[in-house]
């Protein structure tokens, strides 16, 4: 399932927090869907994310999936990447 995985590749940012939905049902339709690629929206807090910008924090998440886009992933939407005290 490509949630586990996701998961377990956030897990070299030895995240505090990780919440992945799978949005994929209200993509029903749409082109890449229709290709078997999900739609995922993610929030994680890592102290990996310390000293660096938004832009940083979301290019160090998403190089960890760029071999499963567009498939199996095929819109990943990173809604909030904070360090532990940002919360």
């Amino acid at each position: 399932m490509i949630s586990e995985e996701i998961h377990l590749r956030l897990a070299v940012l030895k995240p505090e927090y990780v919440d992945v939905y799978d949005d994929s049902a209200a993509h029903a339709g749409h082109a890449g869907s229709v290709a078997g690629g999900g739609h995922f929206d993610l929030t994680i807090v890592s102290s990996a994310f310390a000293g660096k910008n938004t832009l940083a924090r979301h290019r160090m998440v998403m190089a960890l999936f760029a071999d499963l886009i567009p498939h199996p992933i095929h819109a990943l939407s990173i809604k909030k990447t904070l360090t532990p005290d940002e919360l």
